[in-house]
């Protein structure tokens, strides 16, 4: 079920969230959703990749992978800005980063997080606020003239 998000007197930013079953197939579902939400923003395919990335690193390096997980999408937007949230059930073992991989390696795993460093406006990695994992984001900012809103 999808919620709104309380958020400042600030009218105009919106804010939306689902939770999704750790499993591989939901990453489709949460391309969608934030494609739902964001429909109108110029830089849509880069949004939907940048999700599927985040998302797929959630079921793969954390607890959210695990026969009961979970993770949740957050979608925050503003006219010219959005931001991306995906928080997932954590792994203390390592932290998010980019492998900066030489662009001939043929490896198939490990780009995931240079593209999100590249192709996003910011970045970044913190604790969830409840202690149960982290979130992962990325923000993209826009010319206004191609508003979300």
């Amino acid at each position: 079920m999808e919620e709104p998000i309380p958020h400042s007197t600030d009218t105009a930013a919106r804010s939306v969230r689902r939770r999704f079953p750790g499993l591989p197939s939901q990453i489709a579902y949460a391309r969608r959703f934030v494609a739902r939400h964001l429909a109108s923003c110029p830089d849509l395919t880069t949004v939907t990749l940048l999700t599927s990335e985040l998302a797929t690193n959630a079921i793969t390096h954390s607890a959210s992978g695990r026969e009961t997980g979970k993770f949740e999408i957050c979608v925050h937007q503003a006219p010219g800005w959005a931001r991306v949230e995906v928080r997932d059930l954590g792994n203390l073992e390592e932290s998010p980063r980019p492998q900066h991989r030489d662009p001939y390696d043929t490896e198939e795993h490990g780009r995931g997080l240079d593209l999100v460093e590249a192709l996003s406006s910011a970045w970044g990695t913190e604790p969830r606020g409840d202690g149960m994992g982290r979130k992962v984001w990325f923000e993209l900012v826009w010319e206004r003239d191609g508003d979300p809103l």
